[in-house]
């Protein structure tokens, strides 16, 4: 095999190695505000017996809603947006992660093997028409390692965890 080969090569294999199947925390060095993956912060959301709540069942094709399971998930909150296209998260981006929240940016979770989840709140008519306040309870624990317990539900590989129980009052 030529040197341009196997430089070709070694390339293609990095790049699936980056691309593929990383499952590592980007910039660990990056470290949370509070809380550790041994010892949360705090908690958000509401554990159940039902995946889903009674707006979300009516709201599904047929009244079905996709398979999902109540789980309980510890992870630092994160901006994805910034995340994704520049691994930053932690102490050092807290104000621009609740900047970008606060803006419409998707909320997300990490988990300590470097798992994303992207963190909805559940009550569907109540999300739909703004008539809850979880995104503002992410924005306070941006960058906080928490322990988050929703109904998970995975399409197309993406993990999503929808948290119930912050419907406005």
């Amino acid at each position: 095999m030529s040197y341009t080969k196997a430089a070709i090569v070694l390339v293609a294999l990095a790049c699936l190695v980056t691309v593929g199947g990383a499952k590592d925390i980007l910039f660990p060095n990056m470290t949370p505000e509070k809380g550790s993956y041994d010892k949360p912060a705090g908690t958000m959301g509401e554990k159940t017996k039902n995946p889903w709540s009674a707006t979300t069942l009516a709201a599904g094709v047929d009244g079905k809603p996709l398979a999902g399971k109540v789980v309980t998930v510890v992870g630092e909150i994160i901006d994805l947006s910034c995340y994704t296209s520049l691994g930053k998260h932690g102490t050092k981006h807290r104000d621009c992660g609740q900047k970008c929240v606060k803006n419409g940016q998707p909320v997300g979770l990490l988990a300590k093997d470097g798992s994303i989840y992207l963190l909805v709140d559940e009550e569907h008519d109540q999300r739909r028409d703004g008539l809850t306040n979880f995104r503002a309870a992410c924005v306070e624990h941006m960058a906080y390692v928490m322990e988050v317990t929703g109904t998970l539900s995975v399409v197309e590989g993406m993990k999503t965890l929808h948290v119930r129980g912050y419907v406005k009052k």
